[in-house]
């Protein structure tokens, strides 16, 4: 989920708000020198709340809750689009923790990708499992990319950006978000050094050259 230096077109929009209403601003999603637009949490909590219980967010299926980590060299992704989300885990999950069940998450959507040197891990409990993909010469190719995260960082560069879009009207992607959820979209996007915290992906096509998956003490490098 760059310096401003580091990003072409980029902005944070943070809603003004009264100081006594600073406690409501939990679980905010920060994107360290965010390689995409950062979700203003404050306001968008609460509305993401409302949406759930109405029904208006159809979770795909319930997260595990334990984060996995993607790197990449470099992503480069034709229509990309971002919007707010909460991802939910069964009923008494034991990796719950002090979060109800439920982590809040900015997805990412992606229509036609590349990632280059792609590294995937999750740890296990004091072991990592670690898949590797797709080298300089052959990039791992992905189609109709959503991925859930709660932190991104790397340096981005948009084409085309619109930044506060209603989610429900994106027209670059073919995913689009709840009705009234702050959003972007663009174009295109080149991210150098990605780093993805996630909980959650689905893909239409995603195609691993030279895969290999290996268990060690390690993640992938951040």
């Amino acid at each position: 989920m760059a310096s401003s230096s580091d990003v072409t077109s980029s902005a944070e929009n943070t809603p003004g708000e009264p100081e006594n209403a600073s406690a409501a601003r939990r679980g905010r999603v920060r994107l360290r020198r965010a390689a995409v637009m950062a979700v203003p949490a404050a306001a968008v909590a609460a509305a993401l709340a409302v949406l759930t219980a109405e029904g208006a967010l159809g979770v795909q299926f319930a997260i595990s809750g334990m984060p996995f980590v993607v790197t990449a060299d470099k992503l480069e992704g034709e229509g990309f689009a971002q919007f707010g989300g909460l991802d939910n885990m069964i009923e008494n999950s034991p990796n719950e923790g002090d979060t109800g069940g439920q982590v809040l998450v900015v997805t990412s959507v992606v229509k036609n990708g590349k990632l280059t040197n792609l590294c995937q891990s999750v740890d296990l409990g004091g072991i990592q499992l670690v898949l590797t993909a797709g080298d300089g010469s052959t990039p791992v190719s992905v189609k109709n990319l959503a991925i859930d995260s709660d932190d991104i960082t790397g340096n981005a560069e948009f084409n085309n950006i619109e930044i506060g879009r209603d989610s429900s009207t994106f027209d670059k992607v073919p995913i689009k978000g709840p009705e009234g959820v702050y959003g972007q979209q663009a174009d295109s996007v080149v991210i150098t050094d990605l780093y993805q915290h996630n909980y959650a992906a689905t893909a239409a096509v995603f195609k691993l050259p030279n895969l290999h998956m290996r268990f060690g003490g390690k993640g992938c490098p951040q």
